[in-house]
């Protein structure tokens, strides 16, 4: 089967159309990319922080081991997960991870790390990432935050923080009815008010390091008082060094490895922009 387009695009809330859930203090997770020593240790922390949700924005599989492993972590934690492009594609048995590369580099080792994945991940949790929604929408404070995968009009959108103007961030809040947009798929995490009272926010990656020669992997933790935000990156230490032992006996690319034992990026270098390229090691 072709791959085919992923976009689903939110759309506002129409008047009267419910309640939101509301909070104060929510934590979220960017790309979990099969890291689940990583995710449980975060799912932890974050407790200890008094989250009141814990979101997981999806892409849930792709450069880790054993992506079955992840399912019974957030089942049993009660993480609300939406649907990112690595998780669209696995559910509907497509031939590409959608992710959205053009260079020949990022492709070869987007398809090996697909491969894989679809081949490790049972049936049932097909089915489940297949009844995923797109997005989420709830209150932080007095703020409505609109969580997406990779943007509120397509699913593998990259927004960067050096090519991604205040303007846009402005109409994309504006058309979609929202004051926080709270995305991942980049995998480098970025926060920025781009207007009075709304918010940008990227959670990077759960699942490898932010290409910062840091073994850490960080998720943001989101705290609301009526109209005011705070979001802090927090980082999160866990045992790499197991995860790497695994990817090999599982045969990934050593380029993957590298990464999680050094905190370097060695895939997925090409659809970086110059600045942020220029803050890794490559």
């Amino acid at each position: 089967m072709k791959s085919e387009g992923a976009s689903e695009a939110a759309q506002p809330r129409a008047p009267g159309e419910g309640e939101l859930p509301g909070y104060t203090r929510v934590a979220a997770f960017g790309g979990v990319y099969s890291n689940h020593l990583a995710l449980a240790e975060a799912v932890a922390d974050a407790r200890r922080r008094g989250a009141e949700s814990l979101l997981c924005l999806g892409d849930l599989g792709a450069f880790g081991p054993s992506p079955d492993r992840v399912f019974p972590i957030l089942r049993d934690e009660g993480v609300d997960v939406i649907r990112g492009n690595y998780d669209d594609s696995i559910a509907r048995g497509l031939d590409d991870c959608q992710c959205g590369y053009t260079d020949p580099a990022d492709n070869h080792y987007a398809r090996i790390s697909y491969r894989y994945t679809f081949r490790n991940t049972s049936q049932e949790n097909r089915e489940w990432m297949g009844r995923l929604p797109s997005h989420r929408r709830f209150r932080l404070g007095e703020l409505e935050v609109l969580a997406c995968h990779g943007s509120p009009r397509q699913v593998n959108e990259f927004l960067w923080e050096s090519t991604t103007p205040d303007h846009f961030l402005e109409k994309l809040a504006r058309e979609h009815g929202c004051d926080v947009i709270l995305g991942t798929h980049t995998g480098l995490h970025w926060s920025r008010e781009f207007a009075p009272g709304k918010w940008y926010v990227n959670a990077g990656a759960l699942g490898r390091p932010a290409n910062d020669g840091r073994t850490t992997v960080t998720y943001p933790f989101l705290q609301a008082r009526d109209r005011d935000l705070e979001v802090e990156f927090v980082p999160v230490a866990y045992d790499h060094e197991a995860l790497a032992e695994e990817m090999r006996r599982e045969e990934l690319p050593e380029e993957f490895v590298e990464t999680i034992l050094t905190g370097w990026w060695t895939t997925c270098l090409e659809v970086l922009p110059g600045k942020e390229r220029a803050r890794g090691r490559w």
